[in-house]
């Protein structure tokens, strides 16, 4: 299984925002991680499309965009324009989840769909084998820093195992609380995917902190 590392620019230095992406893409990520809130949906404000393609020339890795905003169909072909390659967004956010998982794939991006902890998986019923992602959050979204909820493991296997079951090369993503501590426990649980903001930008050498995260993932 092929595993990716994506850090989450919720927990860079915005002062500096262009210099800590590359900074953590020379240091080895697989992709950037851009969290996007409304203080609606969850109870945080971050960042709009303006700032993802002020992001998007500093990078060569994609860019994988969280939207945690309702309604939703109207930022995705904004932030699409502005740079995004993954656009994830939660069923709850969206009066019509197919209608927005084609809109992401008319707008030339990879679809997500997001489950919050409490998320029931019957909302992959009818819409998995149409998903390029998963994302399973491993926290209640809002902040970062947060501590990961272990009674996500088993829900992590399940959607692994209905993958799997698809035929299809879904990627299972998991966000929040993500340690060197904890990833590899996540990936036998199933994930392929990792999210990790304070765990990385948290770091004093980010290409220590993302070689040790690969380190205990290839111990699997």
């Amino acid at each position: 299984m092929k595993f990716r590392i994506a850090p989450s620019v919720l927990s860079a230095d915005f002062a500096r925002l262009g210099e800590e992406a590359r900074a953590v893409e020379a240091a080895g990520a697989d992709l950037i991680h851009f969290d996007v809130m409304d203080n609606h949906y969850v109870p945080n404000l971050t960042v709009g499309p303006l700032v993802c393609a002020a992001l998007r020339p500093h990078l060569k890795i994609p860019l994988d965009v969280h939207l945690m905003v309702t309604p939703v169909d109207a930022l995705v072909p904004q932030f699409a324009k502005a740079g995004a390659n993954l656009i994830s967004f939660h069923p709850e956010a969206t009066g019509h989840v197919d209608r927005t998982i084609g809109l992401i794939h008319e707008n030339g991006c990879k679809a997500g769909l997001v489950l919050n902890p409490a998320t029931p998986l019957s909302c992959l019923d009818h819409t998995l084998e149409k998903l390029d992602l998963v994302l399973l959050m491993s926290v209640n979204p809002g902040f970062g820093g947060q501590q990961f909820i272990v009674s996500v493991l088993p829900k992590i296997a399940e959607v692994r195992r209905r993958i799997a079951a698809s035929g299809k090369s879904i990627w299972l993503e998991v966000d929040g609380g993500i340690k060197v501590d904890n990833i590899a426990e996540v990936a036998k649980a199933g994930a392929d995917t990792f999210v990790a903001g304070s765990a990385i930008f948290g770091s004093r050498d980010y290409a220590a902190t993302l070689r040790e995260m690969r380190s205990r993932l290839a111990m699997l």
